[in-house]
């Protein structure tokens, strides 16, 4: 079940308007940090408009915001809430976008300085990277928040392809059996369509339904695979 102050972000960056502050400098695609203002308070997101994002060879052009919200939407149904809030806003200063709610974390504290406890947090994102086919699972990406420790991962517009494109940094549980309260949401997987009708086209969704479906068969995290690169690059 949501918080209140989940579905109050969730309103603001569904119904606020929101102003340019900056621009984050690092990645191929236009980004930006926004205010949002919303019922008398500001809150801080990330605006990925369509427009500002550079083709790819293999994602249909203009598909990564749709990606992006995408992935939070699967985060939810799955019960994992590690997406944050992510809406598809028409009306942006540069066009159509998604607009993420921005976490406050520690740059300088990822993957590959996570203490011993806090890597063994990071099941939900292993299998969720599996689940959207993430090709781009960098040690930045995932982190924990500021105040309250509550883990997140961000950064799923190159995610839900129908191919294998798997390319993560987290493969620590490989091998290993995939805790039962992970797996009960996969389930219900035949159900998903409409979620993302709006978002993935009707082969990615089908692909997504089927990875879900080998997951509940294996009941294993799989090993990385060995005849292409498993990892991103760079890894951070």
């Amino acid at each position: 079940m949501n918080s209140p102050a989940h579905d109050t972000i969730k309103s603001a960056l569904a119904l606020g308007t929101y102003d340019l502050k900056g621009q984050f400098m690092l990645g191929s695609n236009y980004t930006f940090l926004v205010d949002v203002e919303y019922e008398g308070e500001t809150y801080q997101a990330v605006y990925k408009p369509c427009k500002g994002e550079q083709p790819l060879w293999d994602f249909p052009e203009n598909t990564l915001a749709q990606r992006e919200v995408a992935a939070y939407l699967l985060s939810e149904q799955l019960g994992l809430h590690i997406v944050p809030v992510t809406i598809m806003r028409e009306d942006g200063p540069h066009g159509r976008g998604s607009l993420q709610q921005y976490i406050n974390y520690d740059i300088e504290y990822h993957y590959f300085n996570f203490t011993v406890e806090d890597k063994n947090l990071l099941k939900p994102v292993m299998l969720f990277d599996i689940l959207i086919n993430n090709a781009d699972r960098k040690g930045s990406h995932v982190f924990f928040e500021n105040e309250t420790h509550k883990l997140y991962a961000i950064d799923h517009g190159v995610c839900f392809h129908e191919e294998n494109k798997l390319r993560t940094v987290i493969w620590d549980f490989a091998g290993q059996a995939i805790p039962d309260e992970l797996l009960a949401p996969l389930s219900q997987a035949d159900g998903w369509s409409a979620l993302f009708a709006n978002y993935l086209s009707l082969t990615e969704v089908v692909a997504l339904q089927n990875r879900a479906h080998r997951l509940l068969t294996s009941r294993i995290f799989p090993q990385a695979p060995r005849d292409r690169r498993a990892f991103p690059y760079p890894p951070l």
